[in-house]
């Protein structure tokens, strides 16, 4: 999962638990995702890339710079 991008498809901010969908397994999954840089705020439609994953949906990301 570390390095996987994905889009963010709902808000990630302090205090908030965010939502993403990242292409695996052959298909696209959501996750729960909380932001990888303290203080970060991620909107909707932004690509992201996975820090840290916690099994069994759970993810740390930061924004992917293109």
């Amino acid at each position: 999962m570390v390095g996987r991008q994905g889009r963010v498809t709902g808000k990630i901010g302090p205090g908030l638990v965010g939502e993403v969908m990242i292409p695996i397994r052959g298909g696209v999954e959501a996750f729960y995702a909380y932001s990888a840089i303290q203080g970060e705020e991620i909107p909707v439609g932004s690509l992201i890339v996975v820090m840290d994953y916690h099994p069994p949906r759970t993810v740390y990301v930061s924004s992917a710079s293109i």
